[in-house]
């Protein structure tokens, strides 16, 4: 099914171009992002990190790593509620587990970091949930998201064509 189809035959916008094809131009540093990513994504639960990097995704407003990490959390298994319940999460969060909660809370305090800094309060309630090594693996899985994301951002991806793998 099109977008069109999707929408009842409405006209919809074009979509704009891409920039560049980052990952085809730069392929080592796409490469030891995919590396920082995997590596990052082996010391927290998968379900956890596609929460985080939808919100990071939607706070940096990165429309096509939302379409791409939307999608994989829909397709292993994640509620569409909890997924769009993301985006207010702080007026939602019996949608989520303490554990949940304080790793969407530490994703935005360093995705907003040029706000001021990561707050203690912020780390110590995400360092309660979380062992050292599961948090250090956290920290940089918010990292290569936003790593992502700016890419993602500045290179003008077109969100709408992925298809997850699961």
């Amino acid at each position: 099914m099109t977008m069109n189809e999707a929408h009842g035959n409405i006209t919809l916008l074009p979509e704009h171009p891409a920039r560049m094809d980052w990952a085809k131009l730069a392929p080592e540093a796409f490469k030891a992002l995919i590396r920082l990513d995997s590596s990052a994504g082996r010391g927290v639960e998968a379900d956890l990190l596609h929460l985080v990097k939808v919100r990071a995704s939607q706070i940096n407003r990165c429309a096509f790593c939302l379409d791409m990490h939307s999608k994989d959390a829909l397709a292993a298994g994640e509620s569409a509620e909890r997924v769009i319940q993301l985006g207010a999460w702080t007026e939602a969060k019996h949608f989520y587990t303490a554990r949940e909660v304080a790793a969407i809370e530490l994703t935005e305090a360093i995705t907003l970091v040029t706000d001021g800094f990561v707050p203690d309060e912020v780390y110590e309630r995400a360092a309660e949930q979380f062992d050292e090594t599961e948090l250090a693996h956290l920290i940089a899985a918010i990292v290569a998201i936003n790593a992502f994301n700016r890419i993602g951002i500045s290179t003008r991806m077109v969100p709408g064509h992925y298809t997850p793998s699961v």
